[in-house]
């Protein structure tokens, strides 16, 4: 497939322009003009980029690209990084705020779909876009069985913060760092909280609201977008796609 034509599509599929984030979203690094095979990533490592190369991929398509905003100076890992792109001929793509939001494919509906609800409403106000969402239990259900859900399909260690109900009804997820959304969430009467990190001063603001919070891991809570996008340009554009899975732990 033409480079140009598959960023067309993913622009306008994750709809790129339409968020305001800190990462520049879209194609950050120019590659090869024909595209057959995409590798799919969390993040744009010297690591990721090499096993991208190696696996004879075109495009390399991740959620934390390199560029946020700009580059002052190519020097140190920025060079190393770019240095391999260039070397090897590869498209660099990224999707954050996008594949976070995104209704069909994004992280955090996906995060409510490991738990088999559907999303009934958006929230997490981001700069004035909603980039989470949340949805309902037919019947409450031990914080407990969530959490064990959780952490048996995203293989993750999870751990809950029991600040408010221990009985959900409720669940609204927003992925990676995203205890922003922690007193939207209990304004709303959002029983609990799924995201991906959890500070100090996050522990303490969910204390004294008080509300109740999931924490699966930055990493392992964007793994969904970037696996569902690359199902998606299988089944559709009948483009070769492979996962790099390199877990940070975190």
């Amino acid at each position: 497939m033409n480079r140009d034509e598959l960023v067309a599509f993913l622009d306008d599929y994750l709809q790129v322009s339409a968020y305001p984030d800190k990462s520049s979203n879209g194609l950050q690094v120019e590659g090869k003009e024909e595209v057959k095979r995409v590798a799919f990533a969390v993040d744009a490592t010297l690591k990721t980029i090499e096993r991208a190369a190696k696996g004879k991929a075109d495009m390399l398509v991740v959620h934390h690209g390199m560029i946020w905003g700009g580059l002052s100076y190519v020097t140190g890992i920025h060079y190393k990084r770019l240095k391999a792109l260039l070397e090897s001929g590869l498209n660099l793509y990224v999707a954050h705020l996008p594949l976070d939001a995104h209704p069909e494919v994004g992280n955090n509906v996906g995060l409510l779909r490991l738990l088999d609800l559907e999303p009934k409403g958006s929230f997490g106000d981001y700069r004035g876009l909603s980039i989470g969402f949340w949805g309902e239990f037919g019947e409450s259900q031990p914080i407990e069985k969530v959490a064990r859900i959780i952490a048996e399909k995203l293989d993750a260690t999870v751990k809950t913060y029991e600040f408010g109900k221990r009985e959900i009804k409720t669940v609204g997820a927003v992925s990676g760092a995203g205890a922003f959304a922690l007193e939207e969430a209990w304004r709303r009467g959002i029983d609990l909280l799924i995201t991906g990190e959890f500070g100090h001063a996050d522990y303490l603001t969910a204390m004294d609201l008080p509300q109740s919070v999931l924490v699966a891991g930055h990493y392992k809570t964007e793994t969904l977008g970037v696996k569902a996008l690359m199902e998606l340009l299988r089944e559709k554009l009948g483009l070769e796609v492979f996962f790099i899975d390199e877990p940070t732990g975190l």
